[in-house]
């Protein structure tokens, strides 16, 4: 018997229709809302809605009920007149986040949070369940590999695993990878390194419970960073935002308040002392040092708070994960960047600064324009080896019983692998003790220079961070304020010249700086009215030489020669020029004049090769300088034409007031005389008319 059956063809496709809606609303059920969080990181996005004065939870809750919204950005601003956090939440449908190849942008006290569908039965209740980092990884100590179609897969297969506690996981965009593991950067008695990694996004589990956040023991205590503990507690009160406010009575409860949170992952808090009427005294905190994107070093380049009285805002603890007993041949040392506070004493740092030999270390960096010195002091004689991570071979000096040594980091080439990003310098430096082994009595230091006209000098600071130690050592040389300097032939400055006069126009800066300066932009402009004349273009060239010629360096300093000019209208002429920075020596740039081609050192050449052209600072400086010029044969006049401005005062707008030459006491004299005479002869005519014409006889008719 042969069996047929027959469907109606409207019939079948609803059914199909509502077999599919079953099927997607059953995939639904197994996944679940989670969140992702960025620190102080934003993604482009499309904003259909924005509120004023949320708190970050009630942000991240309106989000996760509205439909339409993919992303939630929540950033606060803290106003110094008041003690409140005035916050802003943007609800963004559409986001950028999701695409591996956007870049975020910094962006200072905000919070970008990503809305995830999850499938897991794991995904917990708290506002977000990771953090991500873009672009990172640890490298190594991966206790999984996996490979998954999405991100989304990777999270849930940390949150689902049981055979060890997922702390972190890495997932490569590019290879589909995997990554999970028991380590994060919290994680001491490891070798965590954590790198740059494009298209490989690093993720935190924060679903972890307080007691499953470490490996060993979760201490709390004040974070040995190296930096000042009131500059650090300063910066958590104003820009740390507040997850949980409470009222204790001790340090010891608001520590027990921050193990047993359970509505987040509490890493830190502040203990603003004892309680005074119904404030409050203790403030959680989901973030540490180790959640900033800039680490330790946020805290020294924060500025302090508009209003301060000076008095300490209260003790900022941050949880610790203590090293755990596991095989002494797996215990290698925990390197990560780090930078100093120039206010701590390297000297009163026993610990770290001295090994187990008792020789204590000060080391301190001089950035120059080719190279980088890095001098260490010890206070006993020191015999060992000095040399650069990597280029023990090719940057290396043998030191033996000196208790003062210095080794040059090139910044250029392969011999000390100095690395370089948008003028900033660092390298990795060895202290050992062998010639050949390194030992834990070797100590290694991370040092840095910046280069940047706006930054000031930043001393070194230590850290102990591993056994041997990496110490980060900071170094910003400061670019000196170039000055104008107008001289004769005979190298006088001279404030009043003839026109025709031979002069130098000079722009300098002192020779003992690693910087170079090129102008472009320089007018000459009368002091008494509207009119000016560009002698530099734009581009750093000159507009007509044979009035003002290009620059060339003399040393530090660039100079061009010419002769003196003024306005028709004015005798004083003020000269203003746009100065920039270089790293070293400028490039010149090639200007065409007529059929000539001449080099100017207005700017740098545009065909430089890249890898100088981050060596170019952005910031700029505007000088200004005046001389009076006087016409052929105003030489006798010249002492009525005067200077109110100093000379000294460089850089200052100055006047000049051409007083005209009053008259003497005898010309008032012989004026007033001459007046008097023009006078008396007038009255006199006047009075022999009328007497002439009364004496005259009338004439009668007849």
């Amino acid at each position: 018997m042969r069996l047929t059956s027959k469907c109606n063809i409207p019939a079948c496709r609803w059914t199909t229709v509502i077999l599919l809606l079953i099927l997607s609303h059953a995939v639904m059920s197994l996944s679940r809302v989670a969140f992702e969080k960025l620190t102080e990181l934003d993604y482009r996005g499309s904003t259909y809605y924005t509120v004023k004065n949320l708190s970050l939870y009630e942000c991240q809750g309106w989000c996760r009920e509205e439909p339409d919204c993919q992303a939630a950005a929540f950033s606060f601003v803290v106003n110094p007149l008041t003690p409140v956090q005035e916050t802003l939440c943007q609800l963004q449908n559409e986001t950028s986040a999701n695409n591996p190849t956007a870049v975020p942008q910094r962006s200072v006290n905000l919070y970008y949070m990503v809305k995830m569908q999850i499938r897991s039965d794991n995904v917990c209740l708290r506002p977000w369940a990771f953090e991500r980092v873009p672009n990172k990884m640890i490298r190594g100590l991966d206790n999984a590999l996996i490979y998954t179609s999405t991100k989304e897969a990777c999270l849930a297969a940390c949150l689902n695993e049981h055979r060890f506690t997922c702390r972190s996981l890495e997932y490569n965009y590019v290879t589909l990878q995997c990554h999970l593991s028991d380590s994060d950067r919290r994680t001491t008695g490891q070798y965590i390194q954590f790198v740059d990694a494009p298209g490989v996004d690093y993720f935190e589990n924060l679903c972890l419970k307080a007691n499953q956040a470490c490996k060993g023991n979760r201490p709390f205590q004040i974070p040995r960073i190296g930096v000042n503990e009131d500059k650090v507690s300063q910066y958590a009160s104003l820009h740390y935002y507040v997850d949980k406010e409470l009222q204790v009575t001790s340090e010891a409860a608001c520590r027990l308040a921050c193990e047993i949170e359970n509505e987040f992952l509490c890493r830190s808090f502040l203990y603003q002392g004892a309680p005074i009427g119904n404030s409050y005294n203790c403030q959680l905190f989901h973030l540490d040092h180790k959640t900033l994107p800039d680490g330790p070093s946020t805290y020294l380049n924060a500025e302090r708070p508009l209003i301060d009285n000076g008095e300490r805002v209260g003790n900022y603890y941050e949880n610790f994960c203590e090293k755990t007993v596991t095989n002494p041949h797996e215990n290698l040392p925990l390197v990560f960047e780090n930078t100093e506070d120039p206010s701590i004493n390297n000297l009163t740092r026993n610990d770290i600064n001295c090994d187990k030999t008792g020789t204590c270390y000060d080391v301190s960096v001089n950035c120059k324009d080719t190279r980088i010195a890095v001098q260490v002091r010890t206070n006993k004689p020191f015999n060992g080896r000095i040399y650069a991570l990597g280029r023990s071979e090719t940057c290396n000096i043998d030191v033996q019983n000196s208790d003062l040594f210095r080794l040059d980091l090139t910044m250029s080439g392969q011999d000390c692998n100095t690395q370089s990003v948008t003028g900033v310098y660092t390298n990795t430096v060895v202290l050992q003790h062998h010639s050949v082994v390194m030992t834990k009595a070797d100590k290694i230091y991370k040092v840095k220079c910046t280069y940047d006209m706006s930054s000031k000098n930043i001393t070194f600071g230590m850290m102990p961070i591993r056994d041997p130690e990496m110490i980060s050592i900071t170094s910003a040389p400061e670019a000196p304020p170039p000055r104008i300097r107008i001289v004769d032939s005979r190298g006088r400055e001279v404030e009043t010249v003839r026109i025709g006069d031979k002069l130098t126009f000079r722009i300098e800066i002192p020779d003992d700086t690693p910087y170079g300066i090129f102008a472009r932009s320089c007018v000459a402009m009368a002091k008494d009215s509207k009119s000016t004349f560009q002698i530099i273009d734009d581009e750093g060239c000159p507009v007509d030489p044979s009035i003002f010629p290009s620059f060339t360096p003399d040393g530090n300093a660039l100079q061009s020669i010419y002769e003196a000019f003024r306005f028709t209208e004015s005798y004083g002429v003020i000269f203003q020029c746009n100065v920039k920075y270089c790293l070293g020596p400028c490039q010149p740039a090639v200007c065409e004049w007529g059929h000539e081609s001449v080099e100017s050192w207005g700017r740098r050449k545009r065909s430089v090769a890249s890898n100088h052209s981050s060596d170019e600072t952005e910031d700029d400086m505007t000088l200004s300088q005046e001389i009076l010029v006087l016409d052929f044969g105003d030489d006798k006049n010249s002492q009525f034409l005067r200077s109110e401005a100093s000379s000294s005062d460089f850089g200052k707008d100055k006047t000049v007031t051409i007083v005209e030459p009053c008259p003497t006491k005898t010309s008032v004299l012989a004026l007033g005389v001459t007046c008097a005479l023009l006078v008396l002869i007038y009255i006199s005519t006047i009075f022999c008319y009328y007497v002439k014409k009364w004496l005259s006889p009338r004439k009668s008719l007849a």
